[in-house]
Order: C-alpha cells, then sequence, then structure tokens
C-alpha cells in the first residue's frame, strides 16, 4: 500500500483546507437558509479498514486507488478479512477502524444477536450484487419443468417452487437439502431464505433463546454458513447442493462448470440494500471530521463507479482482480460487473442494474433498509420476542445515520463534487422510502409497518408467535 512522508500530508492537508476555505466564500444552501460550517481536520489521519474478497467491495478500491481518500487528508489501508466474524470482531476491539460489513452485522450487534456492540453506518455500498446458484446436478433436475423462452433458454426469474420438486425428493430419500449462505445475519441468508419460501420450502428458524443458533428448526432445506472465496470448492465437493452468495463467486461456478445460478437478488427484490460501511459509535462520536471524510471519499468512488453509465467498470474491474482486494480472474468479476450476468453457461444476459453503487441513492443510509432486515430477524426467530413497530424505528435510527452522510454530502456539493440533484431531498428526507413492491412474490414492503408486513407471510414469524 501507499506509504505518504508526514511533510507530503501537511501540505496536502493545508492545500485541501485552503481549497474548502474558498469554497465556502459564499454560503451553501441546500433548500435551507442555513450556511455550513468549514469541516473541521480529520482528527485521526492514519486509518485501516477490513474487507471481504467481493466485488461489492470496490467503492473502498476505488477510493484509496482513486487518490479520494488522500485528498481528505486520510492515510489508509486496506486489509482483507478472513470471514464475516473476525472482521465484526477487529472493529470492536479497534484493531480496524471500520470495515464493509453485510447490512444485518452493525444491527444484529447494536441488539445483541451473537456479539453486543453499538455499530452505526452512516454511508451504504451499494445495490443488488447477489445471487443463488444450485449444483449441475440440481440444476438437471429443475430444468425440465422450467418454462421455456421461444429460444428454449428458461423465463426468468426463475422461482424457487421449482427447487420444491427437488428439494420433496430428497425429503422423500431421507436425504436432507443442504444450501450455504455466509453469515447468520447476512443479506444472503436474508435473500436465500425469503426466496425459498417464497416457492413454500421451510428455510428454519433460530432460536437463540434456547441456546438454538443453528438456524434449522422445521428446516426443508439446511442452510449453513460458508465463507464467499470457498463457495464453489464446497458445492463441487458435494457439501452443499446450492448457495447465495456476492460475485464473483457465482460466475465462478459457471466458469468452472460445476454450477448454475438461477436467480439474482435484484430479481428477489428489486434494487435491495446490500453491504454497508460500519464504524463503531465511539469512533464517529471521537472522530467526527474524520468520519465525514471517510463518507465524502466513499461517496465520489461510489459516483465513479457509476459514472456514464458504468463507463469506467472495466478500469475498476482491473483494481479488482488485483490479489490484495478480490483476487479473481479479470473475465470472472467482469461478467457481472460490467452489466451482465452468466446464468446456465452461454446464457449471458443484459443486467445493467446488477451492481449499483450511487444511482437510486444507493449510498443513503435510509432506516426502511435497516427496518426490512430487522424482519427478517424477526420473521425466522433471531429475534425472539414481538416488537413493537417503534421498537424497529427506534434501533434503525441507532444504527443508520444519514445525519452524518448528509454533512459529508454537502461537502461534496460546496466542493463542486457533486450536484445537489444527486442526493435526495435533505429538507425533505424522512429516511423511509415509499413502499416497494417490487419483490418475487409480489408483496409490498412499508418500513414504516414492518409488524402489519410479517403478517403478509405464510411462512414465518408474526404477531405475537414464539418459538
Amino acid at each position: 500500500m501507499k506509504s505518504i512522508n508526514p511533510s507530503r500530508r501537511s501540505f496536502i492537508r493545508k492545500t485541501l483546507r485552503t481549497l474548502i476555505s474558498a469554497s465556502f466564500a459564499g454560503a451553501l444552501t441546500l433548500g435551507s437558509s442555513t450556511a455550513m460550517a468549514e469541516l473541521g481536520d480529520p482528527e485521526k489521519e492514519d486509518l485501516k479498514f477490513g474487507f471481504i474478497k467481493l466485488t461489492d467491495m470496490a467503492p473502498l478500491a476505488i477510493a484509496y486507488e482513486k487518490g479520494y481518500f488522500e485528498d481528505e487528508g486520510l492515510y489508509v489501508t486496506l486489509e482483507a478479512q478472513a470471514n464475516w466474524k473476525v472482521l465484526l470482531d477487529r472493529v470492536i476491539d479497534g484493531q480496524l477502524d471500520g470495515a464493509h460489513m453485510l447490512a444485518g452485522q452493525p444491527l444484529a450487534a447494536t441488539i445483541g444477536f451473537g456479539t453486543k456492540a453499538h455499530i452505526v453506518t452512516p454511508f451504504s455500498m451499494d445495490l443488488n450484487g447477489n445471487g443463488i446458484t444450485v449444483s449441475n446436478e440440481v440444476w438437471a433436475e429443475m430444468k425440465p419443468h422450467l418454462p421455456k423462452q421461444a429460444d428454449g433458454k428458461p423465463v426468468h426469474p426463475i422461482k424457487a417452487e421449482y427447487l420444491k420438486l427437488v428439494v420433496d425428493k430428497y425429503k422423500d430419500e431421507g436425504k436432507p437439502f443442504k444450501m450455504g449462505m455466509v453469515f447468520p445475519v447476512s443479506t444472503h441468508n436474508y435473500e436465500l431464505r425469503y426466496w425459498l419460501a417464497s416457492g413454500d420450502i421451510h428455510p428454519g428458524y433460530y432460536a437463540p433463546h434456547k441456546g438454538d443458533i443453528a438456524g434449522t428448526i422445521d428446516a426443508d432445506a439446511l442452510l449453513s454458513v460458508t465463507p464467499p472465496p470457498q463457495m464453489p470448492a464446497t458445492l463441487e465437493a458435494g457439501t452443499i447442493y446450492g448457495y447465495c452468495v456476492g460475485e464473483p463467486w457465482n460466475q465462478q461456478a459457471v466458469f468452472k462448470g460445476i454450477g448454475v445460478p438461477v436467480i439474482t437478488d435484484y430479481e428477489i427484490w428489486k434494487d435491495n440494500p446490500e453491504k454497508v460501511f460500519g464504524m463503531t459509535k465511539e469512533f464517529t462520536e471521537k472522530n467526527p471530521n474524520t468520519t465525514i471524510r471517510v463518507v465524502k471519499a466513499m461517496i465520489r468512488a461510489a459516483k465513479w463507479l457509476d459514472a456514464d453509465n458504468n463507463a469506467n467498470r472495466p478500469q475498476a474491474v482491473k483494481y479488482l482482480s488485483q490479489s490484495n482486494y478480490v483476487g479473481a480472474d479479470y473475465d470472472v468479476i467482469a461478467n457481472s460487473m460490467t452489466g451482465t450476468f452468466e446464468y446456465e453457461k452461454g446464457d449471458k444476459r443484459e443486467v445493467p442494474d446488477f451492481n449499483v453503487f450511487f444511482r437510486y441513492n444507493a449510498t443513503y443510509p435510509y432506516y426502511s433498509d435497516a427496518v426490512w432486515y430487522l424482519t427478517q430477524m424477526r420473521r425466522w426467530g433471531q429475534i425472539a420476542e414481538p416488537k413493537e413497530d417503534s421498537w424497529f424505528d427506534k434501533v434503525a435510527k441507532s444504527v443508520y445515520k444519514p445525519e452524518i452522510y448528509k454533512k459529508a454530502a454537502l461537502e461534496l456539493i460546496a466542493e463542486g463534487h457533486a450536484t445537489a440533484d444527486e442526493f435526495p431531498d435533505f429538507d425533505k428526507e424522512t429516511g423511509y422510502k415509499p413502499p416497494q413492491p417490487d419483490f418475487i412474490d409480489n408483496i409490498t414492503y412499508d418500513g414504516s409497518k414492518p409488524n402489519e408486513y410479517l403478517s403478509k407471510f405464510k411462512i414465518g414469524l408474526k404477531g405475537a408467535d414464539k418459538l
């Protein structure tokens, strides 16, 4: 990683301060009469951030490679972590100043599921980006039952009801149907469960209050944890028959000829929030200027990634294919990162929004995104007791920090790195998106009514249900 000497750091910092001061010489106004104060120097300059080897860590890589962190007077080291638990533990104990996290991790830690610590997020890293892959053997059993296009290729999205035929056959033969996901509070776990349940396949309940953290109570399909880079090998070994993971590990199965991605998370929930950038609440309160500057750099990186209809993606893929980032072959990463997705080998389709980093307000930390994850924790028993709607709202607001994001965005507008129309209208923003209807089961999600939402599902805990 780059090493910057102290004198150069001082020069960069002073230059930035001069430029920013000049940009604030007539107060910035964005729909209000309140002028912004100049952002102070970072309280902590040398930072270490963690990530897992997935393409959606890209905002961190780009903020580093394009010099956006340095523009903020920050000198960052990026370090790949062995798995999600290690990553979270190292943020909590201060070995990492922040990290690319599963959206469920800050929420679960804050409410005390698994590990207890107050983790917050001022920045959402991306939308979409995951897929569900099955083994060649499972695919061969599903494929004859699928609706076909005129060209003979399967109609997408493929619903879980076609996998149910295979799962039921395995059950009749006394063979458990095993699938992989990356972590109990991962998007992948909840997306896989959502898809399975939509096809009447029960993915199982958790009962942490009874010491049961396997999540397999009443399960038709048994889900277990496998780190993302190990998914293809675990599938190839026959340990699991399918998995849900981020890229490039679905496309890797296609390239290796060992499995077939059957659905993307874009098709399960259009433009679903995926990873977040997590830090301890203590860090953000002790280092407010540093935190804002980190978010500024990452917003610029996200914007670069989506600029000009993804024109920068090939260059991004070159960075990500480096061994210090994702370390997969260029072609494997490019297969999804550049706006296409290959399902069965040779069946490559245009999916321009498979990876979204900036458009559709992807980087804004919406409370309603947090509430959705909490509803899934409740649905599958990770939250054992019934909760009032007000509880979901309170937890969301304790973890998601749009007020920090707003400060970073206004700074970027003042500096000319962004325009106001590229962000939500901060004066009108409530943090809750309008009701979202684009789910594979056609159930509309309204983040302001979490218990009403839970009541709509055939499979899952709701109301006063307890295990």
